[in-house]
């Protein structure tokens, strides 16, 4: 048997076992999509396939740098910080390259604690859209720095003065994945044997900067798949002395990182709910409603797409980036982009998302937001056609330019409180409100730069 052949837990149980295992590796992803984790006797993994097992659920009340949220209600100090109840997702099974045969297995969090899981609260959304007859099909691509430095090197450095591993602006570069063709094909050949292959690999503008773009899946397969190749290209990255960033924007001189999700949605039998053959565009009367959803919600919904303080110094006129939730055919300057084609290939293209945000938590508001304009039956604004960054967009359609107006923006939205529940809600939002707060006690270097000797 192999790692793609699981979908049981008998058949993760038969695989442990022929594989002579020990230990079986067990990680979940927190708020901000770090993969959090840990090794599991055979026996206690075993056990855990039936009746799941404890995970301390700090790990969903402390932030990417371990620090405990002080503003939460689900965890904290008050509650002493328990075992939360976590299952094993036995088709998530996957041989890890360099650990062969060991095994990686995916969990999620169980109720209680599903209500505020990132994983559970995509499951949510496409249990709506399953309710409504569709599913959904999805893909990532992201964009992400490479560095000629390692995690001790880059703490020397203060992050200031970081090498990437090529000078220059190389876009669609043969020279330069040629030169570096042995990093491209591990990072290519381990995506493949951990089941995230990816559709196409290449350099963008800007030193250091490649795109990958993730085969199209089932949205919540999908979803996995692209938080575990984030997780990944950094081991492989790392592995090699080299350190890969998927943070919105490292340096004001280069574009931000992008991680733009791909969305359709199929009815029943597989068939095409966006493509209209007869319409123009293609765009069926879903489609219309779909987008309108999404345009409506964005600035709603913007702190689940843009969770860190720094994702907002991508939100840039002339840096392909939106500012407003603007819509058009084709359209890279635009929030959302429809993508005509055949009924495969019809799609919107959700371009406000970035590389640093959860894929589970990008891709809920991506989906949910659109299934409430089906379900409302919305209406978009004119499309834009030409540059979006030199037309004015309606007011509500601005997007909130701090991580903190998007998390008031989150608390405050009733469509949100529907699609992705109150416990949800009020928690993502107080942990981006912290997000922000800790931001505020840093003295930067442009503080320091401007207002140390003059003021």
């Amino acid at each position: 048997m192999q790692p793609r052949d699981v979908r049981t837990a008998a058949d993760a149980k038969a695989i442990v076992e022929a594989r002579g295992l020990t230990h079986v590796k067990v990680g979940a992803f927190d708020a901000d999509g770090v993969l959090r984790g840990k090794y599991m006797s055979r026996a206690k993994f075993l056990s855990a396939l039936e009746s799941g097992f404890g995970f301390c659920d700090v790990v969903l009340g402390w932030d990417s740098n371990d620090q405990l949220y002080d503003n939460t209600t689900y965890t904290g100090w008050h509650t002493a910080y328990p075992d939360a109840p976590v299952r094993i997702i036995p088709e998530s099974c996957r041989e890890i390259p360099f650990e062969a045969p060991g095994l990686l297995f995916l969990a999620e969090f169980a109720a209680p604690a599903d209500t505020v899981c990132p994983r559970g609260t995509l499951r949510r959304v496409l249990d709506r859209a399953e309710a409504m007859g569709y599913r959904v099909k999805a893909a990532v691509e992201y964009e992400f720095f490479v560095f000629d430095e390692t995690p001790d090197s880059v703490r020397e450095k203060g992050y200031r003065n970081l090498k990437p591993i090529t000078p220059g602006n190389f876009g669609y570069s043969v020279l330069r994945n040629s030169v570096w063709s042995d990093f491209y094909n591990e990072l290519l050949d381990t995506c493949e044997r951990m089941d995230m292959p990816i559709e196409g690999l290449h350099t963008e503008t800007g030193p250091g900067v490649l795109e990958a773009a993730i085969t199209v899946d089932d949205a919540l397969a999908s979803a996995d798949k692209a938080a575990l190749f984030k997780t990944f290209a950094k081991v492989v990255a790392q592995r090699r002395n080299l350190m890969a960033t998927f943070m919105a924007k490292w340096s004001p001189d280069y574009p931000g990182q992008s991680g733009h999700i791909h969305v359709s949605l199929v009815d029943a039998d597989g068939k095409s709910v966006f493509h209209d053959p007869s319409a123009e565009h293609g765009m069926s009367a879903a489609m219309h409603q779909f987008v309108a959803g999404q345009q409506a919600l964005l600035p709603q919904v913007l702190g689940m797409v843009a969770p860190t303080v720094n994702s907002y110094t991508r939100l840039i006129p002339g840096f392909w980036a939106p500012t407003s939730a603007t819509w058009g055919v084709e359209n890279r300057t635009t929030a959302l982009r429809v993508i005509p084609g055949s009924a495969k290939s019809q799609r919107v293209e959700y371009r406000i998302a970035a590389a640093d945000g959860n894929p589970y938590l990008a891709l809920a508001a991506a989906i949910g937001s659109g299934l409430w304009g089906i379900e409302n039956k919305l209406e978009a604004t004119p499309r834009m056609v030409g540059n979006a960054y030199e037309q004015a967009a309606p007011a509500h359609l601005a997007l909130p330019a701090t991580l903190w107006d998007a998390a008031q923006n989150l608390k405050g939205s009733k469509a949100a409180r529907s699609l992705f529940g109150d416990a949800f809600v009020d928690h993502f939002a107080a942990t981006r409100e912290w997000e922000e707060r800790q931001a505020r006690r840093a003295i930067t270097d442009w503080q320091l730069a401007r207002y140390f000797e003059i003021i």
